[in-house]
């Protein structure tokens, strides 16, 4: 199972969280058009397209509603440039109490309905949230999508096993069964009969199995602490279109799972949080409050520190004067006047020269005092 020794934040009970990929152009004005035809129906409390920064490709929209009519729902949405001209999109929710699996999916408040072929792709397999996802034939190109998946963190990935080719009925996509809020978090993978042995050896160092004819929750990374591989893993899941409700029931205990979140993750719920614009006018007064009281307590900080910086330097002041008061204080030294460089020279240059002058009237003594001296 992946681990890490990182200590990561849990996931709040209260947050919802999603990844995903839209294909092709207009994402934007298709999420305007949503977000503006809920409102004027009544089913949105507010929304905000946040105005972009100079120069970046990045759209943030905000949403408010009330789930089960009385429970306020933020939600913020974010778009950033593609693969293929897309649109990579990081939706954060959080509720006022512990989310419920039944409330609406938020990204049915933020893309239209019936475009589920657009938008509901997985954001790192580009696999889709809401259809199957039959297994690569080729055994190598398997290994790669399964280790992917065990690796992921946004969506939950689900690998079926068909004991049998199963007809119409058996290819019902299970996010059609799914609770609401988990429909369009979760990624099923579908293995044919003979691939069996093929997605038990990619998932050898997980330390987890897929049974015959059944199916197992894969634990993504980081995983939860509490994942169980063979409590996640369902013996018999009949293909036949009946509700898969032992599935259902295990997708459902793995989501409620506090997970650690992860960087990618945090930093969702961290701009939810710190960055929502969409406020109501108590919320306007209360982030006033916050931020008159901030200003106040850094004012009040920066006050004590000079006044204990003016008294330390008061009492030094006095214990250098009791010290020289007590030893008594040395004469200044007087100290030489510094002599420019420039005068040295000049003067060791006056004292060795010889004028020519000098030198003739030097030479015209010597004879004389050798003739005086014979």
């Amino acid at each position: 199972m992946p681990s890490s020794s990182t200590v990561r934040t849990t996931t709040p009970p209260t947050v919802w969280l999603a990844r995903g990929r839209h294909v092709g152009p207009g994402a934007e004005g298709a999420v305007r058009a949503r977000l503006r035809l809920l409102e004027e129906a009544g089913t949105l409390d507010g929304q905000l397209e946040v105005p972009a920064a100079e120069g970046s490709p990045e759209r943030v929209f905000e949403a408010r509603w009330r789930a089960a009519g009385q429970v306020t729902v933020r939600a913020r949405l974010t778009l950033e440039p593609g693969p293929d001209g897309g649109r990579a999109w990081t939706l954060a929710a959080e509720a006022e109490r512990a989310w419920d699996p039944v409330w609406p999916s938020p990204t049915e408040m933020f893309w239209p309905e019936g475009t589920e072929s657009e938008w509901a792709h997985d954001s790192g397999s580009a696999l889709s949230l809401t259809g199957l996802n039959p297994l690569p034939e080729d055994e190598k190109e398997l290994r790669r999508v399964l280790k992917g998946a065990a690796r992921a963190w946004w969506a939950v990935h689900v690998v079926v096993h068909e004991a049998m080719t199963p007809d119409a009925r058996g290819l019902v996509p299970l996010a059609g069964w799914l609770p609401a809020g988990l429909r369009h978090r979760v990624v099923e993978h579908r293995a044919a009969p003979h691939q069996l042995r093929a997605v038990n050896y990619a998932l050898k160092d997980l330390g987890v199995q897929v049974p015959r004819g059944g199916a197992l929750v894969l634990p993504g990374d980081p995983a939860p602490a509490a994942y169980d591989g063979d409590g996640l893993a369902v013996r018999n899941v009949f293909l036949d279109g009946s509700e898969p409700t032992e599935l259902i029931a295990a997708v459902t205990r793995f989501a409620a799972l506090p997970r650690p979140l992860s960087a990618d993750a945090e930093a969702a719920l961290t701009a939810l949080r710190d960055d929502w614009r969409l406020l109501t006018p108590e919320e306007e007064l209360d982030r006033a409050r916050k931020l008159v009281a901030m200003y106040a307590e850094a004012l009040e900080a920066m006050t004590k520190s000079r006044d204990l910086y003016r008294e330390a330097a008061e009492q030094a002041h006095e214990a250098l004067a009791a010290y020289r008061e007590a030893a008594g204080s040395p004469p200044p030294v007087q100290q030489p006047a510094a002599t420019s460089p420039l005068k040295q020279l000049t003067r060791t240059l006056e004292r060795l020269k010889v004028t020519p002058r000098a030198r003739r009237a030097e030479e015209a003594t010597a004879p004389q005092e050798g003739s005086a001296g014979s």
